[in-house]
């Protein structure tokens, strides 16, 4: 399979990217990496090929079944415990491994696995967390590519209580890099306004 094209994707691999964050962390927005046409190739491969399942969560030592679905993958059966709640990663597909090259290719970094989450509308979104589970690379960077509507995402630095906002477009790519999920928590907020489905793809690399 391969849904990409020969163009090159639209944000330059040698932009000089502005940090998001003022202190304590790097977030760039790198901006739309895949052409419109291809996002929605992508969306739609994804919402039919992708092995989704509800995902679960352990909250105050009671197990729960979230609205949204998702999905893990990777170069090996890693297991991943987040929420809780561990998963055990799948083979890659040929369309996860394409982006995985243009993301390598965009950023400079190796990742070895994928953590997809599919949000059927602006109902569901993700709490406040940060992505400090001791099977991740310490400091190590998480590339987060974004298929559909587009979603507000809200940092916010765990001591001072800062706040910074961005908004995540269809086709878009932001790295979190450094001491950032030591610093910072981030979130998706639920939005009345929409109606449609995105799914958030975050590349990552498992310790060794």
């Amino acid at each position: 399979m391969n849904l990409l094209d020969d163009r090159k994707p639209e944000s330059a691999f040698s932009a000089p990217w502005h940090n998001l964050l003022p202190y304590d962390g790097c977030v760039e927005y790198r901006g739309l990496i895949l052409s419109e046409p291809k996002a929605n190739d992508y969306f739609q491969h994804f919402m039919q090929c992708i092995q989704w399942r509800h995902d679960e969560a352990v909250i105050f030592g009671k197990r729960i079944c979230t609205k949204r679905k998702a999905a893990w993958y990777g170069d090996g059966d890693y297991s991943y415990t987040y929420s809780g709640v561990e998963k055990t990663a799948l083979p890659w597909t040929d369309a996860l491994l394409e982006l995985k090259a243009v993301i390598e290719a965009n950023c400079g970094e190796h990742f070895n696995s994928c953590l997809l989450n599919l949000y059927h509308d602006g109902s569901e979104g993700m709490a406040w967390h940060s992505d400090g589970e001791t099977a991740l690379k310490k400091n190590g960077t998480i590339a987060s590519l974004s298929l559909g509507a587009a979603r507000r995402f809200l940092f916010k630095h765990k001591q001072t209580g800062e706040k910074v906002e961005t908004l995540l477009a269809h086709g878009s790519l932001l790295l979190m890099k450094g001491t950032t999920q030591s610093n910072w928590l981030h979130h998706l907020p639920v939005s009345r306004k929409v109606h449609t489905p995105r799914i958030n793809l975050t590349f990552r690399s498992m310790s060794e």
